[in-house]
């Protein structure tokens, strides 16, 4: 079937590949598509739900019908659009959705049943009996779903993600996206150009058309040798731009080894995450079917595709070919045709008044009204208003007008509106803030209209971004009108086919109307109509079409479905590159994770963060011996901790500290410059939300410290505060949690280290504890805070985020020097016991100032957050159940956190409850077991003897109440 011509295929270049078992050639630059039908293969598939034959519809990503399965094993890939699958030496494809065979599927005993598997079938058929249900048709249904199949084994493929940052992206590379790139590079603008195809040009490869007097095709590789030979270019091909979301924010889909053996270490897809300034959506159109008697017959495409398997890849879909449609394009695609020496047996244009200048048989005011063939298309009716002539023909090509690529400016829940000239929908402006449609996608169809919205669109751009783009000479191009007389549906008996893939039929979609499926919605989910792999590309513009002359309605009223991401398919393994085995949370580092990992510490999460449980040394065995050596670190010499999670928060503005007391239940407006500050911070309710410090950098500039865990939640409270209560106040702020590293130098010879690394050193006097200012670290700016979370001698230094590893292993290796070293989280949990200092642990949501001891923090002078609730009769009561601190003093030693604590002699049981433990440890500077928890009436039982009870784990130890500062409670290490 291949025919002579130039075409882009490299005929030098030999390929063998195997489909279904057998193996054919093709050549490079083939997709699976063109080489099949090369090959004279015709039947690729069968549709979902009546299994009948399907063959190749369209060229490019919106084919609904060849979908295949490449690959085996971990590598088997299903749902592989063949119009857009590569061929390559060793490529493997099976055809989909068939048992036991494509030839032959036993399933297409379903079309025999098609008068009883119409519009709505499930929900009518499977109502009753209602216990059926779950243990009959429910696992049916789910056997009989999808199309291809995973082949349930690991994973084997590797995908990436990456991110990228432009002024200017300009989805698709036809005559609009070529143009709108050039200009916005030669402004000076940083543009990515993203075609999904494998090479630029968009429709410029499959026409046959001129630009500036010379072939189209050669015009499109001369602007690719520009854009290439400049640096502010970068062009993605294979890459197409899936969604758009907020912020300029673009996915983008980037098949980087499909179309060659995947080699070792390759990734096989790349999703990219695109940052965009501007955008320019040069995306083209879709041509649609025209639906008629048995429209779905293998042999019958797009008018489009088979313009484009002639020019392109030199392939003559059929011997006897039939055009049919509703527009000018059925002309110039028979002009094309004839130009390559393939054989039209009709051209049925369904206008009257339309007329033709090429010498084929042309029925004018015509239309197909039915075909013959099963397997194959053989013959097509045409339906004249003298009587139905019949026509032998092995390829139709039919063409119901052009649809605008306009999905992504939908994505944001934006409708496009109806333009009655082209008979489809085009996007309204501002649709996606930033994003500006030019071209086919935008209603405009002459190559030299689409040429010359590219250089607007770029333009409009670049005046956005500030930069002076210049009108180019524009080149010559044909620039005649569009012409179309909508024609949606021919009129007769028997199944008209709108989506090919699920099998939905005009009578479908008229039988939701009758049934009260009105609405657009509604219909396409009691139908199924563009719920396919395609979403409706190639029927929904129709379906609806149908569905507004059933109702009565016009078609700008009947509206569109929602069109949402992603625009073509993406693997999940793609989302979720780098994710293998790692569940679905996310996952954060800290910029010392590679050090930390590297010195075989063991990580547990905290909060989304990853955090070295301890750092174990040469000869220890177990976790209690690390942690032990750790805290003597800290308590007899100096350690360091990565403390880098904790959220930090930048908060600027003359009414910054009127803004923080109403956050806090203390006051921060009367907090020195260069000074920090402990705070509590109360949900509206009055239970506590979370504690940390904030240290004053400036007369208008803080910087809150939040939990690791809150930290989230605690932004999100600050602007609903400073939106919904206090708009009036003049503060800003933003989380800087990544763009500072920052790292807990604590001991007695926590002064010592640091003098050692900063630019000047300090001393008691200079910096004071809760002391905070500006500081460099070995020629880096940054900060330094005088604080402590371990009730020793300690600084918290933070620089920026690039330092950070850095800085992490100079702190270490001098901390080793003097007889220190790193600590991790089981270490820190001891400290901070051995101190009464508490985390969530703690303050959980369900106690207030009042329960933790910490009541006396709550200003009388001024109103916070949740005052008036704290205040509440019963949340200030005697007898609730407060913050203590236990010691073992039995004969069982062991402490365990969420145990419960009843008095001396009493039976442990709910009813007797009077607390529970929330943190435990052993301290190994105080030779025992520790523990805070919560005991009613805490504060006047210090001295008590109470029974603390595990019942899940047996365990039952007597303990003494006592304060919950352990060690040094006057804070004199702290200070010293």
């Amino acid at each position: 079937m291949r025919i002579e011509g130039k075409g882009l295929i490299n005929r030098g270049r030999r390929v063998t590949f195997r489909f279904d078992g057998h193996s054919y050639e093709g050549f490079e630059g083939d997709t699976l598509a063109s080489a099949l039908l090369a090959n004279g293969i015709k039947l690729v598939a069968r549709s979902f739900k009546y299994h009948r034959p399907r063959g190749i519809l369209t060229a490019g990503s919106e084919e609904p019908n060849a979908l295949v399965t490449v690959g085996k094993g971990g590598s088997q890939d299903p749902n592989v659009r063949a119009t857009v699958q590569e061929i390559y030496d060793g490529l493997e494809a099976v055809s989909q959705n068939r048992w036991p065979s494509l030839e032959f599927d036993l399933m297409g005993v379903n079309d025999l049943g098609a008068p009883f598997l119409g519009a709505g079938f499930y929900y009518k058929t499977f109502m009753w009996p209602k216990a059926f249900w779950e243990k009959l048709y429910e696992p049916v249904i789910r056997r009989a779903a999808g199309l291809g199949a995973i082949s349930g084994d690991p994973i084997t493929d590797k995908y990436e993600r990456a991110f990228a940052h432009c002024d200017v992206l300009v989805v698709g590379s036809g005559p609009t996206g070529l143009m709108a790139a050039l200009t916005a590079a030669e402004a000076g603008a940083d543009v990515i150009l993203a075609e999904e195809d494998s090479a630029l040009g968009g429709r410029l490869l499959s026409e046959a058309g001129e630009i500036d007097g010379m072939p189209a095709r050669d015009w499109a590789e001369q602007m690719q040798a520009k854009l290439d030979a400049m640096d502010n270019v970068r062009i993605m091909t294979r890459t197409s731009v899936t969604g758009a979301y907020d912020g300029g924010t673009y996915g983008a889909l980037e098949r980087v080894a499909h179309h060659k053996p995947l080699a070792k270490g390759l990734a096989k897809e790349c999703f990219w995450k695109i940052a965009a300034k501007r955008t320019v959506l040069a995306a083209g159109a879709l041509e649609r079917p025209i639906a008629f008697q048995n429209n779905d017959r293998p042999g019958i495409m797009m008018a489009s595709a088979v313009r484009s398997y002639v020019n392109r890849w030199n392939v003559a879909p059929g011997q006897k070919v039939v055009l049919f449609g509703n527009n000018d394009s059925i002309h110039d695609v028979a002009a094309d045709l004839l130009a390559a020496g393939v054989h039209i047996a009709a051209l049925v244009d369904s206008r009257s008044d339309a007329t033709c200048q090429l010498d084929v048989p042309f029925y004018a005011g015509a239309q197909i009204s039915g075909t013959e063939g099963r397997k194959a298309l053989e013959a097509v009716s045409i339906a004249r208003t003298s009587g139905i002539e019949k026509v032998a023909a092995d390829c139709l090509g039919m063409s119901g007008g052009w649809n605008p690529t306009l999905h992504l400016t939908c994505h944001m829940n934006g409708r496009p509106e109806w333009n009655e000239a082209i008979a489809g929908f085009v996007p309204k402006v501002g649709m996606i803030p930033g994003l500006i449609a030019a071209g086919a996608c935008n209603g405009v169809f002459s190559t030299a209209a689409c040429l010359g919205e590219g250089v607007g669109a770029a333009q409009a751009a670049c005046e956005a971004l500030g930069l002076k783009a210049k009108t180019p000479k524009m080149p010559s191009a044909e620039d005649r009108r569009y012409n179309i007389a909508p024609l949606w549906a021919v009129a007769g008996k028997g199944r008209a086919w709108l989506d090919f893939q699920n099998d939905v039929t005009v009578k479908d979609v008229k039988q939701a109307a009758v049934e009260n499926f009105r609405s657009v919605e509604h219909m396409k989910r009691y139908t199924t109509q563009g719920m396919a792999t395609d979403q409706g590309k190639n029927s929904n513009v129709q379906a609806l079409a149908v569905l507004a002359d059933a109702t009565g309605r016009g078609i700008p009223e009947t509206g569109t479905t929602t069109y949402r991401p992603p625009f073509t398919p993406v693997a999940v393994a793609a989302m979720a590159a780098g994710a293998a085995d790692k569940g679905f949370a996310p996952e954060r580092f800290t910029t010392s994770h590679r050090l930390t990992f590297a010195a075989k510490a063991p990580m547990i999460e905290a909060g989304l963060w990853y955090r070295p449980s301890y750092f174990p040394a040469q000869g220890e065995t177990t976790w209690r011996q690390s942690c032990d050596r750790e805290v003597g670190y800290v308590r007899n010499a100096v350690g360091i901790c990565d403390v880098s999670t904790l959220g930090k928060i930048d908060i600027k503005g003359k009414d910054a500290g009127a803004f923080l007391d109403l956050l806090y239940t203390n006051m921060f407006s009367a907090l020195k410059v260069g000074r920090v500050r402990y705070g509590l911070m109360l949900r509206e309710d009055g239970h506590v939300m979370d504690d940390g410090t904030t240290a004053r950098l400036g007369e208008e500039h803080f910087v809150m410290t939040t939990t690791t865990v809150a930290a989230g939640e605690v932004m999100k409270h600050m602007e609903f505060v400073s939106q919904g209560l206090r708009p009036d106040l003049d503060v800003r702020f933003t989380s800087v949690t990544e763009q500072w590293a920052q790292f807990a130098v604590a001991g007695p010879k926590a002064r010592e280290l640091l003098n050692g690394l900063l630019d000047s050193p300090i001393d008691g006097e200079s910096w004071p504890f809760m002391a905070c200012g500006d500081v460099k670290v070995l020629g880096v700016a940054g900060r330094l805070f005088r604080i402590s979370f371990s009730g020793e001698h300690a600084y918290e230094v933070a620089v920026p985020a690039r330092y950070g590893e850095s800085l992490f292993g100079e702190l270490r290796k001098r901390a080793e020097k003097m007889g220190g070293g790193a600590y991790g989280m089981e270490a820190l949990n001891v400290l901070r016991i051995e101190k009464g200092f508490i985390t969530h642990g703690e303050i959980h949501g369900r106690v207030t100032a009042f329960d933790i001891g910490m009541q006396g923090m709550m200003s009388k002078k001024k109103d916070f957050i949740g005052k008036g609730a704290a205040a509440r009769p019963g949340l200030v009561e005697e007898d609730r159940e407060m913050l203590v601190g236990l010691k073992p003093v039995g004969v069982v030693k062991q402490l365990l956190a969420g145990a419960h604590l009843y008095n001396e002699g009493v039976e442990p049981i709910r009813t007797n409850n009077q607390g529970y433990l929330t943190s435990v440890c052993f301290s190994p500077t105080l030779g025992t077991y520790l523990g805070l928890g919560f005991l009613k009436g805490g504060r006047a039982r210090y001295g008590e003897i109470v029974q603390m009870v595990d019942h899940v784990r047996g365990v039952s130890t007597t303990c003494e109440v006592c304060h919950p500062v352990f060690l040094d409670p006057e804070g004199e290490r702290s200070r010293d």
